[in-house]
This record gives structure tokens, sequence and C-alpha cells, in this order.
């Protein structure tokens, strides 16, 4: 009987329209929905959560499925409240201990629910990257990061002690081609010996020699950062600073 009702007017009184309804600020609910629609289209989504209680995160929007609701919000007319957290021994994705995080959606449309999202801590910084607003941690709550997270935030600190590279005034900077997002800002300067860098395993077995990198700025910090350790002992995190891997581009072995 309420799918009939709903079905009425041409589906006007769903309550998915009528929240579409409040978000389209006088426009049509349908209109909202095609945005929608294009951007969850799209493979670069955020996405966490079990599949009767999903999160998704798109460029403009943030959706919350449950079994009887669905939760929509615009990204630009909410505030993130980091609200606690929760320490489980065992989780339930892949039995090590867990910390979750409880966060608060609030939403500006006074008509519209306010709601709350939950995620493993060890997807915030994805989740961060893909909001334009930013989560309010007002009670200084400890976020446990991921053993990349880490490493990338080990790796930033240590690059800052680098030398500047001075750009030629003819070259221009392009996106990044690991991430197609950030600028490029990373220009690969040879430090290690000519003949296998110190890894002669490494180089006998790819046939590599230590080289000068020739290639212009092509990456950001953060995928640099990535690719570096992704060519590391993964059984040996304490080492991945004192390693070595090649050039991303030319695949010679460089840093």
């Amino acid at each position: 009987m309420m799918a009939l009702y709903w079905k009425h007017n041409n589906w006007n009184d769903h309550p998915i329209a009528r929240q579409l309804e409040q978000l389209s600020h006088g426009g049509s609910w349908r209109d909202v929905a095609s945005a929608i629609n294009v951007e969850f289209r799209r493979i670069d989504k955020f996405t966490s959560g079990l599949p009767g209680r999903r999160l998704y995160v798109t460029d403009s929007w943030i959706l919350k499925t449950t079994t009887y609701h669905v939760y929509i919000a615009h990204q630009n007319d909410i505030q993130l409240l980091l609200d606690n957290t929760e320490e489980h021994p065992l989780s339930y994705e892949n039995s090590t201990a867990a910390q979750f995080l409880n966060i608060t959606v609030k939403r500006a449309e006074p008509h519209l629910q306010n709601f709350q999202i939950r995620l493993n801590s060890l997807e915030y910084s994805d989740l961060r990257s893909k909001l334009q607003a930013q989560i309010e941690n007002t009670r200084n709550i400890m976020i446990r990061q991921s053993l990349s997270d880490q490493f990338l935030d080990a790796f930033t600190a240590t690059v800052q002690f680098n030398p500047t590279f001075m750009l030629p005034p003819h070259v221009e900077l392009e996106t990044c081609i690991g991430c197609m997002q950030a600028l490029s800002n990373v220009k690969l300067q040879k430090h290690c010996d000519d003949m296998g860098g110190g890894n002669e395993n490494l180089a006998a077995a790819v046939n590599l020699q230590c080289v000068q990198c020739f290639c212009r700025p092509m990456w950001c910090l953060q995928c640099m950062g990535k690719w570096f350790a992704s060519r590391q002992d993964q059984q040996r995190p304490d080492t991945w600073l004192g390693g070595k891997a090649p050039c991303p581009t030319l695949i010679s072995d460089l840093i």
C-alpha cells in the first residue's frame, strides 16, 4: 500500500523525493537526483560500511543508506563534528584491534534531520581527502593512523629537509600522474651509488643501474611516498625510510 501511495502523484510523495526537494533550493528534486546519479557513477567516490549500512561520499554529496532510510547532504551545507570513538579488541573486517569513529553530519536545512556516520579510523584519511569541509575535532580525540599514513607523515617530514629544486622558467607544472588531482611538486635527484645503489640484488634482478633522473616534476609528494612505500619490504616497515626505490616513471634505481 505504501508503494502505491508513493507512486501516486508521480513519486513526489516518496520520502527520498521530499528530502531531495529540501535540497533543491526551489528547483526540481529530479534535477538534484540527476546530479547525484552523475557523481555516484564515478569510480573515485569514497565507499565504506556493510551492505545494510553504507556511506558514500562523492565530489559534492554525502549519502548514508540504512535498511529503512537514506540520508543525503550537500557538502557545501554541512558541518562535520567528531563526537567520539569506539575501541574494539577484534574487528569484524580483519580480526585485529580496531578504532571506529562516530561523526555527526549537521545539515543546514532546518527541516532535515542530522545524521551520524561511523567508520574505521584507518579509512579516516581517505574520507578527509574526499570532503570539502573540515571535520571538527573539538575534543582532541586521538585517531589511530594506518601504517601507510604514519609512513607518509614521516616521509613528508623527511623530504622537507631536502633542498628546493628551482623549476626552469619555461617549464609549467602539471597535474600529478598518480592521483590526477594534486599539482606535481616533486623532482627526483640521484643520491645512490652508480651500480645498484647499494642494492645489488635488486639491480641484478631487474638489470638496473643507478642513474640520474631527467624527468620533469610529474608526481605529488603523497603519491611519491605511496610509491616509495610499495617498493619496500612490507614485513620490515622499520627499514622503509632508509630504503631505496626506482623512479616510478623510468623504473631506474634512484632514491
